[in-house]
């Protein structure tokens, strides 16, 4: 048995990302908007013993001209706490992870939606904490200008630790239920938080009994120096975009150090680069797959792609030229690295970047099961991961070769569970519960 077993999240928006994923021969055109659809795939899932599904979300229809607007299946999904909880009841055991954003949300909503979905899933849930880049989601409420992004990782931290605290409002010993005595709850064994800071003013005690998992797991997903840090105080998960190996141990290698500086155990936080998959019976063949695929992205779709990556008007950009100097904005700061990065290191002009961008432009794996699941035990045996949130390149066809196809050659190899053995999400991962902080066992 291999000393190390990779994890899997599947990444879905609640499907897949790419643009042109909708259009595929044989794929499911409303499946990012179709309750049948996703029941089936978190289900097939949970067959093939995925750590966790992973709903991705925004909060306004993307910043992008009309012209690319309607040509985007992501223009409608479901409210992830909604979407989860339905699906919490057609599972047993595949985590549940809901992103939810700290700089348009208030912390006693959030804490309460993440403890009843970690009881109504018998300890599934996970909470994906973003900052939210998008400027056009401010405009959804009630302001003007979007939030600073150094100041949006301030808040976050706070929110975190307003959220985190609310969850521990009681002992799990506090409700006792005590039909002869008439005691249903211990006051003795309940906190209010009474938290007073610079962004929030909250005093509980949260009104829902501790989750099963003490918190829902925490997962993060910033890349720049203060996503980064946040990621090492608070994170159990961390949802990376590293497109090569050499950049992922060095992404892995940073994060990790900033661990052992805080005092956090190295196995309490788990990387997981996103990865793009795409299979077939030859290496050829898969990559036909993703040619046919990035094929049916329209330019319109691409180039506002490119102009979110960029925070940036990318239309006014001579198509055939060179990438012009960005300069930074308020906008992602990672996905705007990213995308400069890749310009320059395969010399693209701005057509092709917004091709590539328009479809997936991060790191993917394109060959047999066998070549693939080779890439991913290289990955993971050199410090490069703890395993992948996997994107499917359309569905259900994409989603089902790995399950079907994929999956079998992990578990040949001895580096991905056969079967659950625990029930919780932080079981899973090999997590630890954690303690009450008001509370010591």
């Amino acid at each position: 048995m291999a000393s190390r077993q990779l994890h899997l999240g599947a990444f879905m928006r609640p499907t897949s990302l790419h643009t042109g994923a909708w259009r595929y021969p044989g794929a499911f055109p409303d499946s990012n908007f179709n309750l049948t659809h996703l029941r089936h795939f978190a289900r097939r899932l949970e067959e093939a013993k995925f750590d966790a599904f992973f709903m991705a979300d925004h909060l306004a229809v993307l910043n992008m001209p009309v012209e690319a607007l309607k040509r985007s299946h992501t223009v409608t999904s479901f409210e992830p706490f909604t979407l989860l909880s339905n699906l919490a009841a057609v599972t047993e055991r595949i985590g549940l992870v809901a992103t939810v954003s700290t700089t348009f949300e208030a912390p006693y909503h959030v804490a309460r939606r993440f403890a009843s979905l970690d009881h109504l899933s018998s300890g599934r849930a996970g909470w994906n904490i973003v900052t939210t880049s998008n400027p056009d989601a401010a405009l959804n409420f009630g302001l003007d200008t979007h939030m600073e992004h150094d100041e949006r990782y301030v808040r976050a931290r706070e929110f975190y630790d307003v959220v985190t605290g609310l969850w521990d409002s009681f002992a799990d010993d506090a409700f006792s239920r005590d039909v002869a005595s008439g005691l249903y709850v211990d006051p003795d064994r309940m906190h209010a938080l009474d938290h007073k800071g610079p962004y929030f003013s909250v005093r509980g005690p949260l009104n829902i009994a501790r989750p099963v998992q003490g918190w829902p797991v925490i997962v993060q997903a910033g890349a720049s120096e203060a996503g980064r840090q946040l990621a090492a105080e608070t994170a159990e998960v961390i949802f990376s975009a590293t497109r090569n190996l050499a950049a992922s141990r060095a992404f892995y290698a940073d994060v990790k150090q900033r661990l052992d500086r805080l005092g956090r155990p190295r196995e309490h936080l788990k990387i997981l680069p996103g990865a793009f998959v795409v299979l077939g019976d030859t290496v050829e063949e898969a990559q036909d797959k993703r040619a046919r695929l990035d094929s049916l992205v329209h330019y319109d779709s691409a180039i506002a792609a490119l102009s979110i990556a960029l925070g940036h008007d990318a239309s006014r950009f001579d198509p055939d030229g060179p990438l012009p100097d960005i300069p930074q904005t308020n906008a992602s700061r990672s996905a705007r690295e990213r995308a400069i990065d890749l310009a320059r290191e395969e010399q693209l002009t701005v057509r092709q970047l917004a091709q590539r961008l328009g479809g997936y432009s991060g790191l993917a794996f394109v060959g047999t099961p066998s070549s693939v699941a080779d890439s991913m035990q290289e990955w993971l045996e050199s410090e490069g991961c703890d395993g992948f949130n996997v994107m499917f390149p359309f569905l259900p066809a994409g989603l089902d070769d790995v399950v079907d196809r994929l999956v079998p050659e992990l578990q040949r190899r001895s580096i991905f569970r056969r079967d659950y053995t625990g029930t919780t999400l932080r079981e899973h991962l090999g997590l630890p519960r954690p303690p009450n902080r008001f509370f010591p066992a």
